[in-house]
């Protein structure tokens, strides 16, 4: 499942789940936590559902839900236990354990093969259980990171320099996340751009995920869904080259190194070009 751009619409207005369908979101997070408020999580669970059945899903549809110790989490999962999404993302997600937790809820209701994104950085404690998602990879289909509550918790002033780029500590969270995602075997997400308007800013931080390994990004306005999507598409020059490279060791299946166009090519090139060409649905 290929999924550059998954763009957040709240659980509770049905109206803008309609319109992102519309949107060119490679999928759609129709969000129970941090958009709905406490007490409208109820209304938002039975439009969730509402639409789950309503057959206007168009493309893949994942649910946000509560987390683990928000006591909504259950709720969550039977409102649409018998009409399931694509995925769940798992928020304030703590590493194999909290995974693992989710999976006991979901086994209760026979989604135990629905697959999860867990938010692996939105607390102190769980940046250090990174590295144990990766054993519980089958259960995954992506990992993502964020920032806006990590550096609630920790009391920071900011999280982003005035460039839009992340301070020190966030870096750290950041390559983390990158890190346990492919140690994992699943795809990097990148986390929300928040200034919606900005999109120049937006252009950039999606250009530098893509150049860093991230596979896609995560969206909270449609305004963002078409520099994400252009930003993780490779240009016709990456793809003449990755082709080229991909051709070179086909044409010698026994050779370790080559040279192409005057540049030593090896292993890890090739691997890389068909990654590449992998991601653009190619090969």
């Amino acid at each position: 499942m290929r999924l550059r751009s998954l763009l957040f619409v709240p659980a509770d207005r049905p109206e803008r789940m309609v319109k992102a369908m519309q949107s060119q979101a490679d999928g759609i997070v129709l969000d129970l936590e941090d958009s709905v408020a406490p007490e409208q999580k109820v209304h938002a669970r039975a439009s969730l559902a509402m639409f789950l059945m309503s057959g206007q899903c168009t493309k893949p549809v994942f649910v946000r839900v509560n987390g683990l110790s928000s006591g909504w989490t259950e709720g969550d999962i039977g409102a649409f236990a018998t009409c399931p999404p694509d995925g769940l993302l798992l928020p304030k997600a703590a590493g194999r354990a909290s995974v693992e937790q989710l999976d006991k809820l979901l086994n209760a209701y026979g989604l135990d093969k629905l697959p999860i994104l867990p938010i692996a950085t939105e607390t102190p404690a769980a940046v250090f259980e990174i590295g144990t998602y990766r054993d519980v990879a089958s259960r995954l289909f992506a990992l993502s990171w964020g920032v806006e509550d990590l550096s609630s918790a920790i009391g920071a002033t900011m999280a982003r320099e005035s460039t839009g780029g992340f301070t020190p500590p966030y870096e750290v969270a950041r390559a983390l996340a990158l890190f346990g995602a492919h140690a994992a075997g699943v795809q990097a997400i990148e986390t929300v751009y928040p200034d919606f308007r900005d999109l120049e800013g937006l252009a950039r931080a999606a250009k530098r995920a893509a150049r860093d390994g991230f596979s896609g990004m995560l969206a909270i306005h449609p305004s963002q869904v078409s520099i994400i999507n252009d930003a993780f598409a490779p240009s016709e020059s990456e793809l003449a080259h990755a082709r080229a490279i991909v051709a070179a060791f086909a044409a010698h299946p026994g050779a370790g190194v080559l040279s192409l166009n005057g540049e030593m090519i090896d292993a890890p090139h090739a691997k890389l070009a068909r990654r590449l060409l992998e991601r653009a649905g190619i090969a």
